[in-house]
């Protein structure tokens, strides 16, 4: 669905191509109609200013939002389990799910990245695809109102992948938002400094989404599920 694609590419960190993109992305949304008019409209004040602001503004805007600060990360699994053990076993569960569609993606992926996420709803029947968002609607409905006390333009991206869960969000507890600025570059730093968490045999997450500047989500490849 062309909806959950466009929303994964906005969530992505901003480059030159994405910035092309923008009118494509617009039409896509608008073509299909799963977003309200009021939520449409809404959308538009961030695909403005994607279209308009220097890249460098971009870049740097999505960084400290995402990347530097914690409480507003695009992992999923962050904000429910923090860094427990228990997130490590939920990222095995979910990227059972996705093999179980075929989808494969390098071990450098983290499955519960937001923008992946929304990349492989985006293969499945809408029915599908919103049971599954419905499972983390709650946290992307945190992580929106968070944007928005940060007045940032990311907060009606959040709300629009919010709606598309539809009326079955699950209601689950979220670690708390710290409330650090994203340019209190002190702040953000002693938030970071915790034990790493291991993922899975021999994957080991050592704080790699602070610094994530060089990093770009790809899309996973589609390869061809396993006969029954």
């Amino acid at each position: 669905m062309k909806s959950f694609k466009a929303l994964s590419a906005l969530l992505c960190y901003p480059t030159p191509a994405l910035v092309e993109s923008v009118p494509d992305i617009r039409a896509a949304l608008h073509e299909e109609r799963l977003l309200s008019p009021a939520t449409l409209a809404e959308l538009e004040a961030l695909l403005g200013w994607l279209a308009s602001a220097d890249i460098y503004e971009l870049e740097e805007t999505y960084v400290l939002l995402f990347d530097r600060s914690r409480s507003l990360a695009l992992n999923l699994f962050e904000h429910v389990h923090g860094e427990s053990r228990d997130r490590g076993q939920a990222m095995v569960d979910l990227k059972a799910l996705y093999e179980s569609h075929g989808l494969q993606f390098s071990s450098s992926e983290l499955p519960d990245f937001l923008p992946l996420f929304l990349e492989f709803l985006s293969i499945l029947p809408l029915d599908e695809a919103r049971s599954h968002l419905a499972d983390a609607a709650h946290i992307v409905r945190e992580l929106s109102e968070r944007l928005e006390r940060r007045e940032s333009p990311y907060a009606a991206l959040l709300a629009a992948v919010a709606e598309l869960a539809g009326d079955d969000a699950a209601d689950v507890q979220l670690v708390e938002d710290d409330n650090v600025k994203p340019d209190d570059l002190t702040a953000l730093d002693a938030a970071w400094q915790e034990a790493a968490v291991t993922f899975g045999p021999g994957e080991a997450l050592d704080g790699c989404s602070r610094d994530r500047l060089a990093i770009r989500m790809r899309a996973a490849r589609r390869t061809p599920a396993a006969p029954a």
